[in-house]
């Protein structure tokens, strides 16, 4: 039987009694209409309200997603599906599960996930508080489509579907609300096909309180996307800072900087020097993280990745290391010889410094290069055996 069915509605339920024989039933007049072979399936996530019961009775198959979590949940109905497609969706009537059908063509077209736009469909009154509807699902959406260069409007509509082997191939590892955010972050960056269709949202029909909580909730996505996109958070950052403080560090070595009125000299020269080493440190970790997204399969390796191992490797690297340390070694053996043969008494701030300065920040990058070189390299390792 399980070979013959092409659609597995999944709703996630934590005390859904009120609502969830509702939701039901309009996933089963959107399979009658259409002529599908489906199944329905309840994932419970620990319901004390008898919801499990109401969902047999309506006909739907239970499955026991006992880690607690709304990741949890629908990954335990996932992984019980015999669908070829899979339409999720909250079980509180907030949406019309007949509205499935829309996804189900165009999966049937060939998407891998398609996704609900309430902001492309309607929003009924009452159904989205203000602050959700007009800043924290466009901000958040904004910036996922910012840092996955993916074009949908919803990121975080509770309504989708997704293809079977699609969902397999994604890995998704969340167990909280950043689920929804992850599932479409990690179908961006393996470059699978993803579509929008408009959808209606109705207020939910639950006398309690929703499972979602605005600030903690909104934060957990925010992590998330930020953490799977070190480029913007890191590397470009990073970038920003080391560039310019480096070419005003290379300029004060030879001498104060006038600009009308004011003077740069080695107070400034010591502040460029700390940014240089932030903005090498930011780039380093940056790298760093995308090396280990692509070991834990968050995301497919760059074609530039590949390059750059076979381009930078440890001995490469070992030797750029050692050569910023030698010379950050030699810049400071200068003043230190005057110093020695000056009887070890003071010295001129302005005219010792700058060497130091500039020696002391080439040292430290120096053994930054030497401890990154061995980290890239374990990782390395880790990402060849995984591939």
């Amino acid at each position: 039987m399980s070979e013959n069915i092409e659609v597995s509605f999944v709703m996630p339920c934590l005390n859904e009694a009120e609502t969830l024989e509702g939701c039901i039933q309009a996933a089963q007049r959107c399979i009658r209409s259409n002529d599908l072979k489906a199944e329905i399936i309840v994932a419970d996530n620990g319901s004390n309200d008898g919801s499990q019961e109401i969902a047999r009775q309506a006909g739907a198959r239970v499955v026991n997603a006992p880690e607690p979590g709304y990741g949890a949940a629908l990954t335990g109905g996932f992984d019980a599906a015999c669908g070829d497609y899979m339409i999720m969706g909250d079980a509180d009537q907030s949406y019309d599960f007949e509205e499935a059908i829309k996804m189900i063509r165009v999966l049937r077209e060939g998407a891998d996930l398609v996704m609900g736009s309430r902001f492309k469909g309607r929003i009924m009154p009452g159904a989205m508080p203000w602050s959700h509807r007009w800043i924290g699902n466009p901000v958040l959406s904004f910036i996922g489509r910012l840092l996955f260069r993916t074009p949908i409007s919803d990121f975080h509509c509770g309504l989708r579907g997704i293809r079977r082997q699609t969902y397999k191939k994604l890995g998704l590892r969340t167990t909280g609300m950043e689920f929804a955010s992850e599932m479409v972050v990690k179908t961006a960056v393996h470059d699978f096909t993803i579509r929008e269709v408009p959808i209606t949202l109705y207020p939910d029909k639950r006398s309690r309180p929703p499972h979602l909580r605005t600030w903690r909730d909104g934060w957990r996505h925010l992590r998330f996307m930020m953490t799977l996109s070190p480029r913007w958070t890191l590397g470009i950052p990073g970038l920003l800072l080391l560039l310019p403080s480096a070419l005003l560090l290379a300029r004060l070595v030879v001498g104060p900087l006038e600009a009308g009125r004011i003077t740069l000299d080695i107070h400034t020269m010591q502040i460029a020097a700390l940014m240089v080493l932030t903005g090498f440190q930011a780039i380093t970790i940056a790298m760093a993280a995308r090396i280990y997204a692509v070991t834990e399969e968050i995301g497919p390796a760059a074609p530039w990745m590949n390059r750059a191992f076979k381009t930078f490797t440890l001995e490469r690297g070992l030797i750029a290391g050692a050569l910023l340390l030698v010379a950050g070694i030699l810049i400071i053996s200068g003043p230190a010889w005057q110093w020695a043969t000056g009887g070890f008494g003071p010295l001129d701030p302005a005219v010792s410094m700058r060497p130091v300065i500039a020696g002391v920040t080439l040292f430290s990058l120096g053994i930054q290069t030497l401890a990154m070189s061995f980290l890239y390299s374990m990782l390395g390792i880790a990402r060849r055996r995984g591939n």
